[in-house]
């Protein structure tokens, strides 16, 4: 007898998503199936455009299908990405809603799928530089990526992606973002004086944060990452009223003061019912010349506060000394062409970051009534 449908759905459910743990149908990421003179097409959506599992799932898929017989001439995978829940630009927004609620229902940036928010309970623990590394990670995984430098009290951006001979063009009512190192990118460092001091009072602090983020033309992008100023003040509020968030990212350093400051941030965006994707901790540790290990600021303090809290520990980056000379150089694509061990951590990072969005989502939707297979 012929193969039919039902018989390759059906090995279609012993096929695993390798992240998420539970089989393609469940996850409803089997989109079609069709069967002909021993040629099979399978339509698979992903759950995150550029899934660096993609050939992983192919080769599953196709070693469950042809399990059926040799019948199986030939079995061809089409794939997609899953599109984002519509935007309602000019819904009304309910006064009693969380911010987030409201900014789902007027998000400027319809066009963009994910908005990443990075920050970090203080100054100093490399939040600009996790961003910046997280950002052209992720590009070059594939995805087109933008850059939002929203730390209008000490921009970074401009330095650590090398801005200072590039002039800021646009017309009155857009900018246009710079694009460097395979990211589109904005920053309030290249549109006042860098040598004065920027001291916003929160009206100001609100209205720089909402023309960088709103009045960019960042065109299509699969994420948007964010690096927000230290703290919990006036524009991770901003921010929550004016964007809907995937989530927000925590930067921390081992020692316990830091852990103290990246509780407080997780607690912001937990009242301002921003998900929080998880905890990164930076400067983890020194390799030194003789190839031992050093804990210049202790280890592990950022996998107890997640534990604590709950989060996932996204990644741990030591301290390099090409990754703070490359940042001073203005040249963060030589952290993924020179030392092999500094790209691996920084593309692992951007795997787990992009594992958790996908983990947020699957979640989000069990509660959502699924499609048929059709």
């Amino acid at each position: 007898m012929p193969i039919t449908k039902s018989q390759i759905i059906d090995q279609l459910r012993t096929v695993n998503d390798p992240e998420l743990h539970r089989d393609l149908v469940t996850l409803n990421m089997v989109k079609h199936v069709a069967v002909c003179d021993g040629h099979v097409t399978v339509a698979i959506e992903l759950t995150t455009p550029a899934c660096p599992l993609k050939d992983q799932i192919a080769q599953e898929v196709e070693a469950a299908v042809r399990s059926l017989g040799d019948e199986i001439q030939k079995v061809e995978i089409e794939w997609s990405a899953r599109p984002q829940p519509p935007q309602h630009p000019h819904a009304h927004a309910d006064q009693n809603e969380s911010p987030q609620a409201q900014a789902r229902q007027n998000n400027p940036l319809p066009g963009v799928k994910h908005m990443i928010a990075v920050g970090a309970g203080k100054g100093g623990v490399g939040k600009s530089t996790v961003a910046v590394n997280l950002a052209i990670a992720l590009a070059r995984a594939g995805h087109a990526v933008g850059l939002l430098d929203g730390d209008i009290y000490g921009p970074s951006i401009p330095t650590l992606l090398g801005l200072h001979d590039h002039q800021i063009q646009g017309t009155n009512e857009l900018f246009y973002p710079f694009n460097v190192h395979g990211i589109k990118s904005m920053t309030i460092g290249k549109i006042v004086d860098p040598d004065n001091a920027l001291i916003w009072r929160g009206p100001m602090a609100h209205g720089a944060f909402q023309q960088l983020a709103t009045k960019t033309d960042w065109g299509d992008l699969d994420y948007l990452i964010i690096d927000l100023p230290p703290g919990t003040g006036d524009v991770p509020l901003t921010l929550a009223q004016m964007l809907p968030l995937t989530g927000a990212v925590i930067v921390c350093t081992p020692q316990k003061v830091a852990q103290d400051d990246a509780r407080r941030a997780v607690r912001m965006f937990e009242k301002l019912d921003v998900p929080l994707l998880g905890i990164i901790e930076n400067m983890s540790y020194f390799i030194g010349d003789d190839d031992k290990e050093y804990d210049i600021f202790g280890r592990g303090g950022a996998a107890q506060l997640a534990e604590f809290l709950n989060l996932p520990l996204l990644g741990t980056i030591p301290i390099h000394m090409e990754l703070r000379a490359n940042g001073d150089a203005g040249d963060p694509t030589q952290n993924f062409e020179g030392n092999p061990t500094l790209a691996d951590e920084l593309n692992t990072l951007a795997q787990t970051v992009e594992r958790v969005i996908s983990q947020h989502e699957v979640a989000g939707e069990a509660r959502q009534p699924t499609l048929n297979i059709s």
